[in-house]
């Protein structure tokens, strides 16, 4: 990898690093006849997108049992994967159960108010397949919303002719309660609106390729989505006291997902942005997915910049709004006070990204593209729903109402004065 100043960056090449492109307009018409045709001509559809696309012919749609029998199976054998699976899990669930709120009621001068929580009734979850297998996607996405309580909680993931295990296993791990060998746009829709088969939810969450992302722009508003995600990030601010072998770990490791993935170093220290640079490039050799990990590292997205200082090396982290922030500097907890945008923060030199991704507790589903401005990454209020109460006593009625009637006349709304004056008649 070139190191580059962030000083000297072009229009062009700002333009790159900040306006990530997942490659979802490309496609969005295509997914628009892919849904439709979902909608009107249900498992039909469904399983004649598995032959066109996967390449699966599908008898059951519903492999609910087989994930059932999955798990049983990697039991009996005693999988260490098992056991990895089960150790992950009970982190995620112990990080999630943290994040229930609880309901409240306050006295305001005799105005009793207060808000509760339910959870959504039914939620889709989409597990990636095809060219791996992503049994933590499954923990990511179920256990969070079986935390939240949901009632029916359904998994898709891609069809194969042999389905991967231990991602079967992982699923039935997690609690989900319907799971549907289906993939790409096609499972969206069908999660969406519901098929012969496969049970409409209220609400689709999960990680996909440019199909999936689009089809879940296609669907929102008909049905809620967490977000639209592109390809995985990476952003590690480092200062001279990083080690550069394991700062080039992280961005190797994020390389490996996807050819579009984008992975960034920034640091304030020219020898370290050297050293990473050349870490990175010895570090890529070799490896199983290389093809892989050279095409995003040779994305315009991803790059080592030398910055003039760390003030600067964090303006530009604040700009570029990573899915994942690592911070391995001397003084990282004053860095992060300065950080307000960022999906996931892993502090230290003993945090990789790839804790996060699996099995430190927290969620991977984050947001990408600058998303981070603007919505954290998935948890258990991603399946909840607010309610206020209130309950007023005469006095605090009476108290309040001169200014009720008075603002409601003002905006044309009689009705909702004499409701008020009604009760003191």
């Amino acid at each position: 990898m070139d190191v580059r100043a962030v000083a000297d960056l072009s229009p062009a090449e700002r333009r790159a690093l900040f306006e990530r492109d997942a490659g979802v307009e490309a496609v969005r018409e295509d997914v628009r006849g892919i849904v439709e045709r979902v909608r009107e001509e249900g498992d039909v559809a469904l399983r004649e997108f598995a032959e066109e696309f996967d390449g699966v012919s599908v008898g059951n749609i519903e492999i609910t049992d087989d994930a059932e029998r999955a798990h049983a199976e990697l039991d009996d054998a005693g999988n260490p994967v098992l056991d990895a699976v089960r150790d992950a899990a009970a982190n995620i669930r112990a990080f999630h159960e943290r994040q229930r709120p609880e309901d409240w009621r306050d006295d305001f001068d005799g105005r009793e108010l207060g808000r509760r929580f339910r959870p959504i009734g039914r939620a889709g979850v989409y597990v990636p397949g095809g060219a791996a297998a992503y049994p933590s996607s499954a923990l990511m996405g179920v256990i969070p919303a079986a935390v939240a309580g949901v009632d029916h909680v359904a998994v898709a993931t891609p069809p194969a002719e042999e389905a991967d295990p231990v991602t079967l296993a992982a699923i039935h791990e997690a609690g989900a309660d319907a799971v549907y060998q289906i993939g790409g746009a096609q499972a969206v829709a069908a999660l969406a609106y519901g098929t012969e088969t496969v049970t409409g939810v209220q609400k689709v969450v999960g990680p996909g390729n440019k199909w999936v992302t689009a089809a879940k722009g296609v669907v929102q508003g008909d049905v809620e989505i967490d977000f639209l995600a592109g390809p995985s990030e990476v952003l590690v601010l480092a200062d001279a006291t990083a080690d550069p072998e394991p700062v080039a770990a992280d961005l190797v490791a994020q390389a490996e997902h996807d050819p579009n993935a984008s992975v960034v170093a920034v640091t304030d220290d020219a020898g370290l942005a050297d050293a990473v640079a050349d870490a990175v490039d010895a570090q890529a050799a070799g490896r199983e997915r290389e093809e892989t990990i050279r095409a995003a590292l040779d994305n315009e997205a991803s790059g080592v910049l030398h910055a003039r200082s760390m003030s600067e090396a964090v303006l530009f982290a604040e700009e570029y709004a990573p899915e994942h922030l690592s911070i391995v500097a001397d003084d990282d907890e004053a860095l992060l006070d300065r950080i307000t945008n960022a999906g996931s923060v892993f502090l230290g030199p003993y945090s990789p990204v790839a804790a996060g991704d699996y099995a430190a507790g927290t969620n991977h589903v984050l947001p990408t593209n600058g998303g981070a401005k603007r919505y954290g990454g998935l948890s258990v209020d991603t399946f909840l729903r607010s309610s206020t109460v209130q309950r007023l006593d005469r006095d605090a009625l009476s108290d309040l109402s001169e200014t009720i009637t008075t603002l409601a006349e003002a905006e044309g709304l009689e009705a909702h004065a004499e409701s008020v004056r009604k009760r003191f008649e």
